[in-house]
């Protein structure tokens, strides 16, 4: 169990330094890193020329509590988690990101994130 563990970290690992490398293009340009947990999910729109986050959203938070007891499926989730992003990024005056699925597959819970915050209003 522990080396099937190992395993797929490792592979994680590699396809995030694979990404990474992607974003030299998009300089200038906030990037979306979401992150995944086996049961939470957490999102930030973060200006790497300054160094700085923007926004955040995360299934954590206080103000998405009434909506995680809700959802029926983590994915569900999610996608509100997304929206909520996606909602205070267009608040904020913030258009367009790239996405940085940090070296998780764009399937499931990261892809319903993604929609959910273009739903919100973002341009990914």
């Amino acid at each position: 169990m522990i080396k099937r563990q190992q395993k797929n970290l490792g592979l994680r690992l590699r396809r995030r330094r694979r990404g990474k490398k992607k974003f030299d293009r998009f300089d200038g340009k906030l990037r979306l890193v979401v992150t995944r947990s086996a049961k939470h999910i957490t999102g930030q729109i973060v200006d790497d020329a300054v160094g700085k986050t923007l926004v955040a959203a995360s299934s954590l938070e206080k103000a998405l509590a009434g909506e995680a007891r809700s959802a029926t499926s983590k994915i569900a989730l999610a996608a509100s988690v997304g929206k909520t992003l996606g909602e205070r990024a267009k608040a904020m005056t913030i258009d367009s990101v790239v996405f940085d699925r940090n070296g998780h597959v764009f399937h499931g819970r990261v892809k319903a994130f993604a929609e959910g915050a273009r739903e919100g209003g973002l341009k990914i």
